[in-house]
């Protein structure tokens, strides 16, 4: 009789047979997006969200607008420090509004809104709202300050645009040489902009 590892390793192949013989489908792989909306997250056009975590128990209190990335950043609507001594948990929604940007190692907490035309630097604390057309980075306490609007920003990348090197091809599709060559402009530029 199989028992422990043997009967494991046995089941997974019976079901590789059984899966490639059609006669049981396997079950569809969600993208993070689609996980993300079935519990509960509203989430507007043009949305992307790489490597980032989403509040699994209270995505329906989550609304992100559209034109919006978050890179690598956690968005929670809870807040468990009162769950072992009240026995509940507190939380709020996070809305996020239109044209926002969230760097990476970025943290949304409960009841933020967010508003339109907002870039947050990377590893910014969003402990309370954010004012629309705004440039925020992390503070030397443990929040945000603004830097300036979101339209200067922009203005002012628009004119380093300009100036400074531009790379029109895909970071995906260079070769070791071209990389080479890129990181040496950008070194003796200060920077420069890419596709």
């Amino acid at each position: 009789m199989l028992k422990g590892k043997n009967m494991s390793w046995l089941k997974k192949v019976l079901k590789s047979i059984i899966y490639s013989l059609g006669i049981r489908k396997k079950p569809p792989t969600l993208s993070k997006e689609e996980q993300w909306r079935a519990r509960g997250v509203t989430i507007g056009k043009n949305f992307d969200g790489p490597d980032s975590a989403i509040d699994y128990c209270f995505g329906h209190l989550i609304t992100i607008g559209d034109n919006v990335t978050i890179s690598g950043t956690t968005i929670l609507a809870h807040d468990g420090t009162t769950k072992k001594s009240l026995g509940y948990c507190k939380v709020a929604p996070v809305k996020i509004g239109n044209d926002v940007f969230i760097g990476y190692g970025s943290v949304i907490l409960p009841g933020v809104t967010i508003g339109n035309k907002v870039i947050v630097g990377a590893g910014t604390i969003c402990s309370r709202d954010i004012p629309d057309n705004s440039v925020v980075v992390r503070g030397s306490d443990t929040t945000y300050r603004i830097l300036c609007t979101y339209d200067e920003y922009i203005d002012k990348q628009k004119k380093r645009l300009e100036t400074l090197p531009v790379s029109n091809k895909i970071f995906s599709e260079r070769t070791d040489d071209e990389w080479k060559s890129w990181k040496e402009e950008l070194e003796n530029s200060g920077g420069g902009f890419d596709l």
